[in-house]
């Protein structure tokens, strides 16, 4: 035999996991110091160039 399910529990489980993958997201988004910012802006710009110049001109 099957298990049943409450399906308006499992709805706020699935709710509740969703809603902590965002709080991640958000931590690794938004949870950086001033510092580490402007390096990962450097590096960006830094890799771009290196793309950038590796193109071929047609």
């Amino acid at each position: 035999m099957s298990n049943v399910i409450n399906l308006k529990q499992a709805r706020k489980n699935k709710a509740r996991e969703e809603k902590a993958v965002k709080a991640a997201d958000n931590r690794i988004e938004f949870g950086r110091t001033k510092v580490e910012k402007e390096a990962s802006k450097i590096e960006n710009k830094r890799q771009a160039k290196i793309v950038d110049d590796h193109k071929l001109d047609s």
